[in-house]
C-alpha cells in the first residue's frame, strides 16, 4: 500500500492472497482495533483493512473530522488506489454512512473515466437509511452528559469510561463524530448500484425495521435485510452469525453463479 493508505488503514491479520479485500469502516467514537476479531476471523477467506478515522489511536496528534463529506473524500482518494483484488465494504453505524458515501465517490470517478475500485457488496450494519433523518444531536451535551450517552449503546468499555484521563483522551474524537453524523445530510443523488445487505439488532434504539428498510431506495442493486438479537452493538453477542453473514456474502458476491 502507499504510504498515504498506510496512514488510513490497518491490517492484522494476513488474508488469501487471491481472496477479496473488505474494508472496514467504525462506528462514531470507533476505531480500527474494533475489527481485530473480525479480521482474525476472515482471515482464511478475505483480506480485511480497518479505516484509522484521525484523531484517535496513533492518529490522535491529528484533527478529528467532524462532517462526513470530507471524510469520505479523503478516503475515496486513499481507497482508489486498491485495485488489485476484488473490493467489499462493511460498515458499523456512523462508518455504514461513511462507507455509503465512499462507494458514491468511487462510482463517480469510474464514470468519469479513472479507473478506480467500486465495492461489489455493501454490508451497512447498525444505522438507518441515509434519508431517514432524525433530530439528534447528542454532541451538544456538557460534558458529564455525553460521557454518560457514550455508555449507553454499549460500545465504549465501562473501565475507560471510569478511568478519567483516558475519558478526556476519547471525547474530543468522539463528539466529533458525533456531530458529523448528526449534521449529514444526503444529497437528493444519494443513491448506488453496489448491492446492500442490511444488518440490525432487534433492539436497537438507534434504527428500526422500517428505517433500515429505507435504504432500499439508495441503491438500483439488491438489497437485503438481516435481523439479529441485540441491540446497537449485536456483533458483540451474535459474533458466529455476524461472521458467517459477512463470509457468505463475500462468497456469493465474489462468485456469483
Amino acid at each position: 500500500m502507499s504510504s498515504e493508505a498506510d496512514l488510513w488503514l490497518r491490517r492484522f491479520q494476513p488474508g488469501p492472497a487471491d481472496g477479496p479485500r473488505l474494508l472496514c469502516f467504525p462506528h462514531a467514537g470507533g476505531s480500527a482495533s474494533y475489527f481485530v476479531p473480525l479480521a482474525r476471523a476472515l482471515s482464511p477467506v478475505a483480506e480485511v483493512l480497518s479505516v484509522q478515522y484521525p484523531g484517535r489511536q496513533d492518529r490522535r496528534a491529528e484533527p478529528p473530522f467532524t462532517a462526513i463529506a470530507p471524510l469520505a473524500d479523503a478516503l475515496a482518494e486513499v481507497i482508489s488506489g486498491l485495485n488489485d483484488r476484488p473490493l467489499a465494504f462493511f460498515g458499523h453505524s456512523m462508518g455504514a454512512i461513511v462507507a455509503f458515501e465512499v462507494t458514491r465517490r468511487l462510482a463517480a470517478s469510474a464514470t468519469a473515466g479513472r479507473t478506480v475500485p467500486e465495492p461489489f457488496v455493501l454490508l451497512a450494519s447498525g444505522r438507518r437509511a441515509p434519508s431517514a433523518l432524525r433530530d439528534e444531536s447528542y454532541h451538544r451535551l456538557d460534558h458529564d452528559a455525553f460521557v454518560a450517552e457514550m455508555g449507553t449503546l454499549g460500545g465504549t468499555d465501562p473501565r475507560i469510561l471510569a478511568e478519567p484521563e483516558l475519558v478526556e483522551m476519547i471525547v474530543p474524537p468522539t463528539r466529533a463524530d458525533y456531530q458529523a453524523i448528526e449534521t449529514y445530510v444526503p444529497t437528493d443523488d444519494a443513491v448506488i448500484s453496489t448491492p446492500i445487505i442490511l444488518m440490525i439488532g432487534d433492539e436497537d434504539p438507534r434504527v428500526t425495521t422500517p428505517e433500515a428498510e429505507l435504504w432500499r431506495k439508495h441503491t438500483t442493486g439488491t438489497c437485503d435485510l438481516r435481523l439479529f438479537p441485540g441491540g446497537h452493538f449485536y456483533l458483540l453477542d451474535q459474533a458466529p452469525a455476524v461472521i458467517t453473514t459477512i463470509s457468505d456474502a463475500l462468497a456469493a458476491a465474489a462468485h456469483p453463479a
